[in-house]
């Protein structure tokens, strides 16, 4: 996609610190670090969002993932690591190409999730369950 500055950095169009690429993935330095060592992985190939991937992707872009995870807990020692990914602008999605964050992460650097438990009762669970369960065939 021509507008799209994930493809510009897979095309080598756009400098980037890549850190590691195969075939379907590429991981390179957020340019917003949030901590040292905050990397992208995403997938060379177009694709907005999860919804896009076909299985060959998803499984290269995790496995491409936990790879460069252990990169970073080598060369940067955090206390732990956030793995924060965002499909569609109510789910803070900025760059329209699917892409993953890894994050290091330590005690008191300012970074916060607000994750605001619904806790519906174990019926409604077996129902939203059923619904997707349906859906996947």
């Amino acid at each position: 996609m021509a507008s799209c500055v994930f493809c510009g950095i897979v095309a080598k169009e756009i400098p980037a610190a890549i850190v590691y690429e195969d075939d379907l993935s590429i991981a390179f330095m957020d340019a917003g670090q949030v901590n040292p060592g905050h990397v992208l992985v995403a997938v060379k190939a177009h694709a907005e969002n999860l919804f896009e991937l076909d299985d060959a992707q998803a499984g290269a872009l995790l496995r491409a993932a936990a790879r460069v995870a252990r990169g970073i807990r080598a060369a940067f020692q955090p206390q732990g690591l956030s793995v924060y990914q965002a499909n569609g602008k109510a789910a803070w999605q900025t760059v329209f190409h699917y892409h993953m964050h890894l994050v290091p992460r330590h005690q008191g650097d300012g970074m916060m999730l607000t994750w605001p438990a619904k806790n519906p009762p174990r019926e409604k669970l077996a129902e939203y369950a059923t619904a997707i369960r349906r859906e996947l065939g």
